[in-house]
């Protein structure tokens, strides 16, 4: 392996150690009940720091074909830490800052707001908002900042587990949570379409009929209640003129 690259994948394995086997939650991250994090999460908080930007699947997969795999344990979608120092607190922690923080996406605001929070998974909150909102925007690249106040979701039987920095929960009902008011949809106003004429329209005639303009009539005397013009009567005389000849 060329040296450049062999310390390149070392640094990486350093990088996902720390990560996955001593302070997952400083990055944002919550392992499954088995210490699995998806590729994907994992990605996504490595993306974040500053230098880290290029690493890809294929560099981590590097990393576990290399001298550093006896270090982790895989799967196609997932990676953990073999050993691993870190623990969840399944006990509700004795002392919680008063307001912690969480992110949403735009589209679920509304319902959070309205109905709360109940999730299967863990809900992450944050004492730090610029935390929380580093989170948030991995699911939206605009998520809605909410506060949850702990005190009044803890008399509401809702329970949180400390995860080092994180705070994790399954519930929080709606009246805990304040945020940016809701904003309402805009309505699109019905136009009213322009009325047409009826002389012209397609409508307006059977097949085989067809619109006469008086304008354009060859023999406009048609027009005078049935009457003769005075032309067919000119041309009469001169006609009898001619045999009286």
């Amino acid at each position: 392996m060329h040296r450049r690259n062999r310390i390149r994948v070392e640094n990486l394995s350093r990088l996902l150690s720390y990560i996955l086997g001593h302070r997952p939650d400083e990055f944002g991250l919550v392992p499954d009940a088995e210490g699995f994090i998806g590729y994907k999460e994992l990605l996504q908080a490595i993306h974040e720091e500053p230098g880290w930007g290029y690493v890809k699947l294929g560099d981590i997969r590097e990393v576990l074909m290399g001298a550093s795999r006896s270090l982790f344990d895989s799967d196609e979608n997932r990676i953990r830490a073999l050993e691993r120092r870190w623990q969840i607190d399944a006990g509700s922690p004795e002392r919680m800052p008063a307001i912690l923080y969480l992110a949403v996406r735009k589209r679920a605001h509304a319902h959070v707001m309205g109905k709360g929070l109940a999730s299967e998974r863990n809900v992450v909150l944050s004492a730090d908002p610029e935390f929380a909102m580093r989170i948030g925007k991995r699911r939206d690249p605009k998520p809605v900042l909410l506060e949850v106040q702990t005190a009044t979701a803890r008399q509401r039987n809702s329970s949180f587990a400390a995860f080092g920095a994180l705070y994790l929960t399954k519930e929080i009902p709606a009246e805990c949570i304040s945020g940016p008011p809701v904003e309402e949809e805009p309505v699109p106003r019905k136009t009213e379409k322009p009325k047409e004429e009826r002389v012209g329209r397609k409508e307006d005639f059977l097949p085989g009929s067809f619109l006469l303009d008086p304008l354009r009539d060859p023999a406009p005397h048609r027009g005078l209640k049935g009457k003769k013009g005075k032309s067919w009567k000119e041309e009469a005389r001169k006609v009898r003129r001619r045999r009286s000849e």
